[in-house]
């Protein structure tokens, strides 16, 4: 069963294409990767998946800059999401954990937990937070601290943890190893793994580095300027000579 469904979908800023004919799917309780260098798409299409396109179009149609045109469809669950907002699409489970973390630089860890469950009730609050520092042990012990005292690998545990507080149905993970050091790059690969194994949260990775999250996934696509040129599960893509050269230097 397919929870997401993106059909035919592209998205212009004025006359450039950031998004091409996009057709993908995301199974229920899978982990799905979406590949791709630098300006391929990935974090256009995280943002039409999640709504925020329409508050970045709003606020761009306000102060007179780009114009930014949305096309195709974005299903969740069944239903036609596409003008759904960004708040409503939360509260329906779709969750984003941004690109650059994007955390509360001033709060504590905690707070910036606390934060992230508000659409939680107390017993989910509570239980998810024990999870996230099960999870994260290394964050349990900074608690206290604030956010912008945290190094690029603790920041980006913590994004992850805050998202997990919102009870995502569909978590999207928009770079989440960017900046990051191997060793920590495959700590979170692990984490990632087992939120899935664990929690059966369906998860939407979109990372240019691909070779930590290929193993992974079940099922990935391959984005250049901004069109879907590559998808297959984990092992195909893997095995794929186009990949190897791109992500493996094989």
């Amino acid at each position: 069963m397919n929870i997401l469904e993106v059909k035919e979908l592209m998205v212009f800023y004025e006359n450039a294409i950031a998004i091409n004919n996009v057709q993908m799917k995301c199974e229920k309780g899978m982990v799905t990767g979406v590949f791709g260098a630098n300006s391929a798409g990935k974090s256009t299409l995280m943002y039409t998946i999640s709504g925020i396109i329409l508050d970045v179009r709003r606020k761009e149609a306000m102060r007179g800059g780009e114009r930014i045109t949305v096309l195709g469809s974005v299903l969740y669950e069944g239903k036609d999401i596409t003008e759904v907002e960004p708040s409503e699409r939360a509260r329906m489970g779709i969750v984003l954990c941004p690109e650059r973390r994007r955390i509360f630089q001033e709060s504590s860890v905690l707070e910036n937990l606390k934060i992230g469950g508000i659409l939680a009730t107390k017993a989910q609050a509570r239980k998810t937070m024990e999870y996230v520092f099960a999870l994260f042990p290394h964050l349990k012990s900074l608690r206290k601290r604030e956010g912008g005292f945290l190094s690029g690998g603790e920041q980006q545990m913590l994004a992850i943890g805050r998202a997990l507080m919102a009870q995502p149905k569909l978590l999207l993970l928009d770079e989440p190893l960017l900046g990051l050091s191997p060793l920590m790059e495959e700590l979170l690969a692990k984490a990632i793994m087992t939120i899935n194994q664990e929690t059966g949260i369906t998860t939407l990775i979109s990372e240019q580095y691909a070779r930590p999250i290929l193993p992974i996934i079940h099922y990935g696509y391959v984005l250049e300027n901004g069109g879907a040129v590559l998808e297959g599960t984990s092992q195909e893509l893997i095995d794929n000579p186009d990949v190897k050269s791109a992500y493996f230097g094989l």
